[in-house]
């Protein structure tokens, strides 16, 4: 779906997923605005279309109610003349410039146009090895700085302390979260096409300026070097203005022209200031530019098209209720046979995160026994859901993790035997389920060794770049569950994405 959708889309997201309690948004409001989206966008609607009209439903009833959220929602719109004004601020930056060396005279082995050209040049370096440094996915500074502007609408909510008060303060503090998640790729070519025009009109505002006072004032071209002689500078100057040389067809003039200009002399510096403009717009200007249409199309493109995490639970559960179709969820238990409470359990958390659904829970996996090729299911480059089932590998808390087993199904699980399992077992099998009753029935409420527990756990599991879930399935608070198996995840289902853009 296009941007604006997505962010609706994503808005809803966070009013129906941070309001945990239901003090903002009931459950009644969920259904209405489901039955009511289904009704307008009709049977044949594809699965983007019922959910972008259903956000707009409901951003459309929640903003009666807490204006805070629409707000939101309207200061992390993008505003164009935001891009317009950047641009503006930068030639006026550059044409204000008031001085060229010092005073009327350009020193030829230091005018600041030699900064600029070289910082120029710093970034065309950067832009060529970030993608091998940083990975093609990074977007850190532009997903945290949407964060950070986006966080302003929200700091100016009350400070009352009701419940009311404070669910809107949780969502108000998700959504510039899960939308920095999902927009970062596109406001990463947004901040670039800005930044490289603003680069180029502050390289003509230079240029503009030093032609505009050289209309009123004479200046002069000199130089001067403890080390350096005539042959030397001329050499220097030669590949330092090539490019303006090439593009005005003036030629850098020779070792006794050089010579007769070395200080206390100097010339009319009409030649050189064409030499430095020309050079300016050849490694400045033109390349910015020219960076600045190739940013354009990718953020045009990543505008039409923002791409959600339909995967997750949340849109998986809202589609299935949609098309009457059940969400097939496989629960994969590994040395753990569930009693019938702990199924029991299993099967609410499942039905509340994923609504309407058909789970399978598999027969144990013994310890150290291979994993059937039927529970593999092609695992190579997915994500949280594959081919339309999600599986869930589950574990219980009681048992201590080991790499030789647990991990060594984890593998298996990804389809780690062959050369396809291998990458895919660098994108993790999927969010894993860590039952606690059992341990909570062995030790009771003994926090620190559950914390320990949790922990051995929690390193195992990211080592295979799966993302734990801890609940107790005996009695489990639904509501958290929820929470906590959707937030997983979208941090699973994140992680691989930017796996896969580093590898592409």
């Amino acid at each position: 779906m296009d941007e604006s959708a997505a962010l609706e889309t994503t808005a809803a997201r966070a009013v129906e997923t941070a309001d945990r309690d239901r003090v903002l948004w009931s459950d009644s409001d969920r259904e209405w605005a489901s039955r009511a989206a289904a009704a307008i966008v009709g049977e044949r609607a594809s699965a983007d279309e019922f959910l972008s009209r259903r956000a707009q439903l409901v951003l459309e009833r929640i903003g009666t109610r807490q204006p805070a959220v629409t707000r939101t929602v309207r200061g992390i719109r993008w505003r164009p003349w935001v891009g317009v004004v950047t641009v503006v601020a930068a030639f006026l930056f550059g044409l204000l410039i008031d001085r060229i060396g010092g005073g009327s005279s350009i020193n030829l082995l230091a005018p600041p146009v030699f900064a600029l050209v070289a910082w120029n040049l710093l970034v065309y370096v950067w832009l060529l090895v970030r993608p091998l440094v940083l990975g093609r996915g990074a977007a850190g500074p532009v997903r945290s700085l949407l964060i950070r502007v986006a966080s302003v609408r929200a700091s100016g909510d009350s400070n009352r302390a009701d419940a009311s008060t404070a669910a809107r303060r949780t969502v108000l503090a998700a959504l510039p979260r899960d939308w920095a998640r999902v927009a970062a790729p596109l406001y990463t070519a947004r901040a670039a096409r800005v930044l490289h025009l603003a680069a180029a009109a502050t390289a003509l505002g230079v240029i503009t300026g030093l032609y505009l006072r050289g209309l009123a004032f004479e200046y002069r071209a000199s130089w001067e070097s403890t080390f350096l002689g005539a042959e030397q500078v001329q050499a220097l100057l030669a590949v330092t203005f090539a490019p303006g040389s090439w593009i005005t067809g003036i030629m850098v003039p020779d070792v006794a022209a050089i010579e007769a200009i070395r200080a206390p002399a100097s010339e009319n510096a009409a030649i050189w200031m064409h030499l430095m403009a020309g050079t300016v717009a050849v490694v400045v200007i033109i390349p910015r530019v020219v960076l600045t249409l190739v940013a354009g199309v990718v953020e045009r493109r990543r505008a039409r098209k923002v791409a959600l995490p339909l995967d997750e639970p949340y849109y998986r559960r809202l589609v299935a209720a949609w098309v009457g179709e059940p969400a097939r969820v496989r629960v994969i238990p590994y040395s753990y046979t569930l009693t019938p409470a702990v199924r029991a359990g299993l099967e609410a958390v499942l039905a509340r995160a994923f609504g309407n659904v058909a789970p399978t829970i598999d027969a144990p996996v013994a310890w150290g026994d291979d994993v059937e090729q039927s529970q593999v299911t092609d695992a190579a480059g997915r994500g949280f859901a594959d081919g339309g089932e999600i599986r869930l590998p589950l574990f219980s808390l009681t048992a201590t993790p080991e790499e030789d087993a647990h991990g060594v199904f984890l593998t298996a699980l990804s389809g780690g035997g062959g050369a396809a399992g291998r990458g895919a077992a660098a994108s993790g099998t999927s969010v894993a389920l860590v039952d606690e009753s059992g341990f909570l029935a062995r030790w009771g409420d003994d926090a620190k060794r559950r914390d320990e527990r949790r922990a051995a756990w929690r390193e195992l599991l990211e080592a295979h770049s799966s993302v734990p879930v801890f609940v107790d399935l005996a009695a489990p608070d639904l509501v958290a569950a929820e929470a906590e198996l959707a937030a997983a995840a979208s941090a699973h289902d994140a992680g691989v994405a930017n796996e896969g853009r580093g590898r592409a």
